[in-house]
């Protein structure tokens, strides 16, 4: 297939499953098209055991495995869904909370990545798995940061006060550059064997998230001054895709974080550019457009997620490691949060404030992606294979109840919420 007809083929699939999903209301579509994708490959498995090989089971297996799936997440689709995600975002919010945020985009990156990597080493020593310690570090990397596409989708369902709201929002939009430096550290560990320097990988934090976000603040200021100065729908929203895809790229080509220049370039040109267009119609349509942009990657790439069960190499002898995983990875987020979800809990009265912030900071596409780059020798395969059980449980079970939690201790509260669909 080329290109064009692949692309044809995922958008008519995700259309399918998006009017279907609409039609039933029986699952937020993020959820419907991850287990869409990985249906349709058990159903194809099935079919391969019972009637043996056949060519429709060989020609989607060659086309998802000749995917590059971290290329596209991490290369093209990125870009437009954090732009998109930061523009979702409420900035005065957002600089209310901005402590815990940024405390959690950090230092909590780093200290889940420690508590997981750690526990993994030992969970895999304990079930007999060959994991050694800086593939548990990389492990522990990659899946630690949350991820703002499951996170954006998860906030939307409804019943979230809008402090916790903004957390999980900020925190996802912006923890992907730190997770990303403690990624390549642990990787140097990986390859090299020598423990990275501490004071140079939090020098290397610095420079990537004060330099990706300067640029994203100073480039999305400069296009909300572009649009202000224009009375012309068109050239705003020209102006508005330019800064998605040229800052993600020009962040990358002076080795800043790209990921946290699209965000704060959307945070920035939806609080200040989009409102201010001079035509009221115009901020309108602005919005429109990209809030159809995210719902249509949102489902193309969960759809993709779902679909990469085809080549994520599984072994049954593996699944004691994937429940310990996930059970490591719900306990070190509830570390994290814990000091801020009391914080809340007690001065501002919000109930279950440290468990909404563990269970609704869910793991997504970028940590498969991320496992899928590695270099090619073993442990990835176990590697891969958790990281996937950890997205599918994250996606599924925790984006799935995440609305339910949120609106019963809000409705605990006396506070009425907006019923949103499961």
């Amino acid at each position: 297939m080329t290109p064009a007809e692949t692309a044809a083929t995922f958008l008519a699939l995700t259309a399918l499953v998006g009017w279907v999903t609409a039609k039933t209301a029986k699952a937020p579509q993020s959820v419907a098209l991850l287990c869409a994708g990985v249906l349709a490959a058990v159903l194809l498995f099935a079919a391969q055991r019972l009637i043996g090989p056949f060519w429709g089971f060989n020609s989607v297996r060659h086309e998802i495995a000749r995917l590059d799936f971290p290329g596209t997440v991490l290369g093209y689709l990125l870009a437009f869904l954090l732009f998109s995600g930061g523009m979702q975002v409420d900035l005065g919010e957002f600089r209310r909370q901005s402590l815990a945020i940024w405390s959690l985009a950090t230092g909590g990156v780093l200290v889940s990545t420690a508590l997981i990597g750690f526990g993994a080493w030992g969970a895999a020593r304990l079930v007999g798995m060959p994991l050694p310690l800086p593939w548990a570090l990389v492990f522990g990397a990659l899946i630690s940061p949350t991820d703002p596409v499951a996170v954006m989708a998860n906030v939307r369902s409804g019943g979230l006060s809008r402090p916790l709201g903004a957390i999980l929002q900020g925190e996802a939009l912006f923890n992907d550059g730190v997770g990303l430096v403690a990624f390549t550290a642990a990787l140097a560990f990986l390859n090299s064997g020598s423990a990275p320097d501490p004071f140079g990988t939090i020098a290397a934090i610095l420079v990537e998230v004060g330099g990706g976000l300067a640029l994203g603040v100073v480039g999305g200021g400069c296009v909300v001054r572009l649009m202000r100065s224009v009375d012309d729908y068109v050239v705003q929203l020209s102006l508005t895709l330019a800064s998605a895809t040229g800052l993600y790229v020009l962040a990358q080509a002076i080795h800043v974080s790209g990921p946290i220049a699209a965000g704060a370039a959307g945070l920035v040109i939806g609080s200040y550019g989009v409102k201010a267009a001079q035509a009221q119609k115009s901020s309108a349509s602005i919005h429109e457009f990209w809030h159809a942009v995210d719902e249509a990657l949102n489902g193309i790439l969960f759809l993709l997620l779902g679909l990469q069960i085809f080549v994520v190499p599984f072994d049954p002898r593996e699944l004691g490691i994937w429940a310990a995983a996930i059970v490591l990875v719900i306990i070190a987020r509830l570390i994290v949060v814990l000091p801020w979800g009391a914080h809340f809990q007690f001065n501002r009265q919000e109930r279950g404030a440290s468990l909404l912030l563990a269970w609704g900071g869910l793991r997504g596409a970028i940590s498969l992606a991320l496992a899928l780059s590695l270099p090619e020798r073993e442990p990835k395969s176990l590697v891969v294979a958790t990281t996937f059980a950890v997205v599918i449980f994250s996606v599924v079970v925790q984006g799935q109840t995440f609305g339910r939690i949120a609106r019963r201790f809000r409705m605990k509260q006396g506070i009425a919420v907006d019923r949103a669909p499961d």
